[in-house]
């Protein structure tokens, strides 16, 4: 009928049917939580979690990482059974670490081993914020202590890349021990003239900053990621004094000369490889 193309349109919107949603599958879409962009997950990945309209930098597991940076198939892990134990009884905590193994797929908060970008050996060390916040317990301690080890009898790089909440209080004093225990490691292998690259990546915070992430041969981090050690509520109240916008990023610790470079994820593996091919067999440049 004629009258029916004059018809008013409806001026609400359609409430999508139950059953409409579930067609739906979840986890098919992500929400930038920084621009608000929505994208296909799918795309997001291929873009290893770097947010195609503002380049946000999504968290990311450590096997995701390990895929980003190293040759196809070149990986092997080391200390894979390495576990924590509960020294203090802390109640439910050894029920908190199988928790998160289940939850995640490793063993503990960090993952270790050695692999080759471009062709050029490097052992790898990368922190999974999604176990434990990756504290560092003394699990984490050794593992990373061990893989610098490797790194030496190799006579290779070593790279880490941290993200932690800082010490791990389940396990007390002997948590704080990893910080010297690693860093005592690392002026070993300084001392052989071997390279060695930290990148910081969201968050970064408590003793790791304070002790091996910030002693690198070269010093980086990603775009954006929190990197501090007290946390800034407490700084604040300290000092009685307000803090920069942009205080304890990424992007305010370059400015301030604590950072050799802010690297997107991106960017990553060229940046590391030619850095490793440029010192060669590990060592460092002599001036």
């Amino acid at each position: 009928m004629l009258k029916d193309l004059f018809t008013k349109k409806k001026k609400y919107a359609t409430i999508p049917s139950e059953q409409s949603k579930q067609d739906v599958p979840e986890g098919i879409m992500s929400k930038c939580p920084k621009c608000k962009k929505i994208m296909y997950t799918k795309e997001l990945v291929k873009n290893i979690r770097v947010c195609l309209n503002c380049s946000y930098h999504y968290p990311m597991t450590a096997f995701e990482r390990i895929d980003s940076l190293l040759d196809e198939g070149t990986f092997q892990e080391y200390d894979r059974q390495m576990i924590s134990e509960n020294p203090l009884g802390f109640p439910d905590y050894l029920e908190k670490l199988e928790k998160d193994r289940k939850k995640t797929g490793l063993n503990e908060a960090v993952l270790t081993g050695e692999g080759e970008i471009d062709g050029n050996k490097i052992v790898i060390a990368v922190m999974d914020a999604s176990f434990r916040m990756a504290s560092m317990g003394s699990a984490v301690g050794e593992k990373i202590t061990r893989a610098i080890e490797h790194a030496m009898e190799l006579r290779v790089p070593f790279i880490v890349f941290t993200a932690s909440g800082g010490a791990r209080m389940q396990e007390g004093v002997l948590s704080l021990m990893q910080m010297a225990k690693i860093s005592a490691v690392l002026k070993r292998f300084s001392d052989e003239g071997l390279l060695y690259i930290s990148v910081m990546t969201h968050p970064t915070t408590g003793g790791v900053t304070a002790s091996f992430a910030s002693v690198g041969d070269y010093n980086f981090a990603e775009p954006g990621a929190l990197i501090g050690f007290a946390g800034r509520r407490i700084i604040e109240q300290t000092i009685r004094e307000d803090l920069p916008e942009d205080f304890q990023t990424a992007e305010f610790l370059l400015k301030h000369g604590q950072l050799d470079a802010v690297v997107s994820r991106l960017e990553m593996r060229e940046v590391l490889s030619n850095i490793v091919a440029i010192h060669g067999l590990g060592g460092k440049l002599e001036c």
